[in-house]
């Protein structure tokens, strides 16, 4: 193998009260990044896109990622990354989990297949930390194994995946201005109270629940976020009304997508995901903010290949 391309998909992470360590993939939105063998040692990062992100490997997420995995089977050859964005940094939708997560993926093939998922979700978490000041997996896993998946724990790394309801849709409203993980994160209290914890805990066990008996209701009753939402949801220009709009639109559940500013809505079928989406972008329609918004489903696969050479 010579040279490659790949997709990395967008990912939502939380899912409202499951704050990372839960988190899905999306379809149809992500990066493209080519991996190619070099003569020159090292590797080299160029951004056909966002040109204010680093080239420098050790500042761009991508490159540290692949940085380290080159430096850990020191073959006789460089990697030259071209990185292709197709998610705004500070979009709420795993922009800089795409790209690490993409980068794990595509480094590993080019380097022959030397490690196995859980430490490329490692390695990936190292974009992360870059780009967040926080080693979560929450974007990284799902955008690597599809799906939803579970972060059970982080030291030692246990990932679980769980099932995805059939007919699970979901709308995705991204205002474009820009929440910076970091400055997001310093927003969270450091204690929580123990009623709101018990609430949260109970919260996260019938959504996953809700899940595994593809009960629509449960799911929607569980998203429920006590601790993160009431602080994160001042950044989000008009969030009280979009998340109440979603819900009278037939959303099963609403909440913050990520950091923010994007907002996710869960939707039983296509179709009432499709009006779900509408009716959040007639929110912004007036209001002077520019958006995007997506109808999706959860994407089973994550990273994928788009050609060889």
């Amino acid at each position: 193998m010579y040279k490659l391309t790949i997709f990395s998909p967008a990912t939502i992470a939380n899912v409202s009260c499951a704050f990372d360590i839960m988190g899905f993939s999306l379809e149809g939105i992500g990066d493209e990044i080519t991996f190619k063998k070099s003569k020159d040692p090292g590797v080299k990062i160029k951004m056909l896109n966002h040109t204010e992100l680093s080239e420098i490997p050790s500042r761009n997420v991508a490159g540290v990622v692949a940085k380290a995995m080159l430096e850990v089977v020191n073959p006789s050859y460089g990697i030259e990354i071209e990185l292709l964005k197709g998610i705004k940094p500070g979009s709420g939708i795993g922009s800089s989990a795409a790209s690490a997560a993409g980068a794990a993926y595509g480094m590993n093939l080019i380097l022959d297949k030397p490690f196995k998922t859980n430490e490329l979700v490692e390695f990936a978490m190292l974009g992360e930390e870059l780009a967040s000041g926080v080693k979560h997996a929450d974007n990284v896993a799902p955008a690597l194994m599809g799906g939803i998946t579970l972060v059970r724990n982080h030291h030692p790394l246990d990932l679980i995946s769980l099932p995805v309801p059939e007919g699970l849709s979901v709308s995705v409203l991204h205002p474009l201005i820009e929440v910076e993980t970091k400055k997001a994160r310093k927003l969270l209290k450091e204690e929580v109270l123990l009623t709101d914890a018990v609430t949260q805990w109970g919260n996260i066990a019938g959504l996953i629940s809700g899940l595994f008996l593809s009960d629509f209701d449960l799911i929607g009753r569980s998203m429920q976020d006590v601790i993160v939402e009431p602080v994160r949801s001042i950044l989000i220009p008009l969030f009280d009304t979009i998340k109440k709009t979603a819900l009278n639109s037939g959303a099963i559940g609403c909440g913050i997508s990520g950091s923010g500013p994007s907002v996710f809505a869960f939707s039983n079928g296509s179709e009432t995901g499709k009006k779900v989406s509408e009716t959040m972008a007639e929110v912004y329609k007036n209001s002077g903010v520019e958006y995007k918004i997506y109808t999706s489903g959860i994407n089973k696969d994550g990273v994928k290949i788009l050609g060889v050479i």
